[in-house]
């Protein structure tokens, strides 16, 4: 007979932790691989528009709502020359790309860039090189993008037909740049000065622009806590945003295990909060800092393939990653834990968008389809905007070989008070059981179940391809309902839930 477990929620509409900055539901386009050839630009493919953008990836794009889209890099920016790809397409050099050893053509730069982000209606959120280069290039490239007219660069980018500002808000001060793998890699007090110094140039530019400076390139680092110190400490005052990077995968097939990775980024999260918090009252600082999660997802699958990969090729198959349920569920609760912290977490960027460790996939002169991983960052996104709610919850636990006291039940709750909607985002983390759910709705009186939507496959491992791109895929015959003031629903095993109610 199949056990059920039990878990319970309490809520009250005034127990608030933050509204939402839409901006957590961001991506990231990076020069790798295909995200930008092949993936959301092809001239010549069928559904392809005249400026090469792939329009049935636009259109998915367009169903997630992608607020904001990190570009060019990653470690791509480390090694670039951005006016390598600004100007007449036909007098761009090809070069050398040392982050991935491949042949950059810069067809794609920053205009076109721009451009699709318009079409896919979301900003742009544009790194700048710290590793090769520094402040003089950084503060050009603002002046180019954000200058109406008048001076040199502002002039350069009118002749190159783009009259109109871009006007970008949101810009990172390099990136990784405690990592060994960097092009550029530097010291915390190398870089703290260097990325201060460019902070204020850039804003003598353009006042408004807000800057994401780097963390450690993961928790694990060598230099981690240490390094957010160091650097905080030397540009605390003229940036807005601390980044952090990370990345979980299940290399040793355990589940349940894997799914509790969860924990860690709460951990991760808490703890560079705390350094934030040290520095603010180091300084005798009014300012919070806040941070951008500006790289996560699940990445492993191709970690040992893609080192087989010969060198100084054009956008070979990097870091395609087939992604399977419970991959999906891992990226639901990174979405639950990102939600969880929105109080201080601002910006997100899923890395990657398109074929990179990556959401939607496509075949080069071929179809788009969506993987696993698309659904809840589609639901969350779509429907998770408004204020996060203190969630009181009640889960039975399980342990692992890293982890201890794991609550089955993993979730979060958004409550659109504008639209009277109310909207839980839950995860059943049991391998073998159905975990039934009460939730306490007496401070929602008169709301009722819209859908309950969930994404299940009878195999964990079930993956979405070009020949078969619905074999996992969500479906709204949940059962949730209200019943004296009350919500039961029953989330099955290893399930992804998105419970909908309206007034």
């Amino acid at each position: 007979m199949t056990t059920v477990l039990k878990a319970s929620i309490k809520l009250d509409k005034d127990f608030r932790i933050a509204e939402v900055d839409e901006r957590i539901y961001g991506s990231f386009i990076e020069h790798l691989g295909r995200a930008v050839y092949g993936g959301i630009y092809e001239p010549g493919h069928p559904a392809a528009d005249e400026q090469g953008f792939r329009q049935d990836v636009s259109e998915m794009i367009n169903e997630i709502g992608v607020p904001i889209v990190r570009y060019p890099g990653g470690n791509f920016v480390s090694g670039y020359n951005w006016e390598d790809g600004v100007g007449p397409i036909s007098g761009r050099p090809a070069k050398l790309e040392l982050a991935w050893r491949v042949l950059e053509p810069n067809l794609f730069g920053t205009n076109e860039f721009l451009a699709w982000t318009k079409q896919v209606r979301a900003q742009a959120m544009m790194a700048v090189n710290l590793g090769t280069r520094g402040i003089d290039d950084a503060r050009n490239l603002v002046e180019y993008c954000n200058h109406p007219a008048g001076s040199y660069w502002s002039n350069l980018r009118i002749a190159h037909g783009y009259p109109e500002a871009y006007g970008i808000k949101t810009w990172c001060l390099g990136n990784e740049m405690d990592g060994p793998w960097q092009i550029g890699a530097k010291t915390a007090d190398e870089y703290g000065r260097l990325a201060n110094e460019t902070a204020k140039a850039m804003k003598l530019v353009d006042p408004t622009i807000e800057l994401v400076v780097c963390g450690s390139s993961f928790r694990n680092m060598p230099t981690y806590a240490e390094w957010e110190a160091t650097v905080l400490d030397r540009t605390y005052d003229n940036v807005d945003y601390l980044s952090l990077h990370t990345y979980y995968g299940n290399a040793d097939n355990d589940t349940a295990n894997y799914l509790a990775k969860s924990l860690d980024m709460t951990a991760f999260i808490q703890e560079i909060i705390a350094v934030c918090d040290y520095i603010k009252a180091k300084k005798r600082s009014k300012k919070t800092m806040m941070l951008s999660f500006d790289e996560w997802n699940v990445w492993f699958h191709t970690l040992e393939s893609d080192k087989k990969i010969e060198p100084w090729q054009f956008a070979p198959p990097q870091l395609e990653d087939v992604y399977t349920l419970e991959d999906a569920l891992m990226v639901g609760t990174m979405l639950i834990t990102l939600l969880k912290h929105a109080d201080r977490v601002k910006i997100a960027c899923l890395a990657q968008l398109v074929n990179v460790i990556a959401p939607i996939m496509t075949q080069t002169g071929g179809p788009a389809w969506r993987q696993t991983i698309f659904y809840p960052y589609m639901h969350a996104s779509v429907y998770g905007r408004g204020s996060v709610l203190h969630a009181f919850i009640d889960s039975p636990k399980y342990d692992t070989k890293d982890y201890t006291d794991i609550p089955y039940l993993d979730s979060v709750v958004v409550h659109q008070e504008e639209k009277d909607e109310l909207t839980i985002f839950a995860v059943n983390k049991s391998l073998d059981s159905s975990l039934v759910v009460s939730c306490d709705l007496r401070s929602f009186e008169g709301y009722r179940v819209v859908e309950h939507i969930v994404l299940e496959n009878r195999d964990v491992k079930a993956v979405n391809t070009m020949n078969h791109p619905n074999r996992v895929t969500p479906h709204s015959d949940g059962d949730a309902a209200i019943q004296d003031d009350m919500l039961i629903g029953t989330l099955p095993r290893l399930s992804w839930n998105v419970i909908r109610l309206r007034k």
